[in-house]
C-alpha cells in the first residue's frame, strides 16, 4: 500500500480475520502438509496464486475471514482493499460511476444498492446481493463499497465475499462497519509499526 503514489490507509478488521499475502505461501503450505490433507494444499496453492493475480487489480490488502458455525463447522470469506488512481476530479461523479459500474455487472442474480454516511463525510455507495460466478456450480454473496481518498486522486473499493451466502444481511453489516474506520492519516503515531502498515490490527469497535 505503501507503493509508488499510492495513499496509506488505515482500518479495522473484526474479530474473526485473519491477514493473508503473497508472501504467506510458505506458511500456508506448511500448515496444509502439516493437516496431512493433499486436497487442503491444492486448495490453499490456488488461493495463493490467485492472489497473486489480484495483485495486477490494484488490490492492495486481502484477508480471511472465519466463523465458527454449527451447521458447516465454519463460515469464510475473503475480504479485499482496491486502491486506484483516478483522473476524474469530482470525488462523488468519481464514486457514483464506479457504483453504477458494479451495480450493472452481469454477475449479479440479485442485488441491494445504496448510499452510506460515513464520519468522513466522503461519498460513498455500497452494493450487495448475490452473484453467479461462470464455472462456479453455487452462487456467492458478495458486497462492494466504493469511496474516496481525501486527497481526490484515488478510489477505493472494499470488497466481502463468500460462499456462504445464508449470511449476506450479516456480512453487508460487517463491511459497512469496516468502511466506518477507514482513516487516512495515522490513528496511533506513538505506537511503532512495521513499515508498509495499512490496517490497525484490532478488534472492531
Amino acid at each position: 500500500m505503501t507503493q509508488g503514489s499510492i495513499p496509506k490507509v488505515w482500518f479495522r478488521l473484526p474479530p474473526g480475520f485473519y491477514d493473508i499475502a503473497p508472501a504467506d505461501a510458505a506458511s500456508l503450505d506448511a500448515f496444509a502438509e502439516a493437516l496431512g490433507s493433499p486436497a487442503a494444499q491444492r486448495e490453499l496453492s490456488r488461493l495463493m496464486d490467485s492472489l497473486e493475480d489480484l495483485r495486477e487489480h490494484n488490490v492492495v490488502h486481502t484477508a480471511l475471514g472465519f466463523h465458527p458455525e454449527e451447521s458447516v463447522g465454519v463460515s469464510t470469506s475473503l475480504f479485499s482493499l482496491t486502491i486506484r488512481q483516478v483522473e476524474q476530479p469530482n470525488p462523488r461523479l468519481t464514486v457514483a460511476r464506479t457504483a453504477l459500474a458494479i451495480a450493472h455487472s452481469s454477475l449479479w442474480t440479485s442485488s441491494v444498492r445504496r448510499f452510506v454516511d460515513l464520519p468522513s463525510a466522503l461519498p460513498c455507495c455500497l452494493i450487495s446481493g448475490i452473484i453467479s460466478v461462470p464455472e462456479v456450480e453455487h452462487h456467492q454473496f458478495q458486497a462492494r463499497l466504493a469511496t474516496v481518498h481525501p486527497d481526490g486522486q484515488h478510489l477505493l473499493v472494499l470488497d466481502l465475499s463468500s460462499a456462504c451466502t445464508q449470511h449476506a444481511d450479516a456480512y453487508t453489516d460487517i463491511l459497512e462497519a469496516v468502511a466506518h474506520t477507514l482513516q487516512f492519516t495515522d490513528p496511533d503515531p506513538n505506537v511503532p509499526k512495521a513499515d508498509g502498515t495499512s490496517r490497525i490490527l484490532e478488534v472492531l469497535l
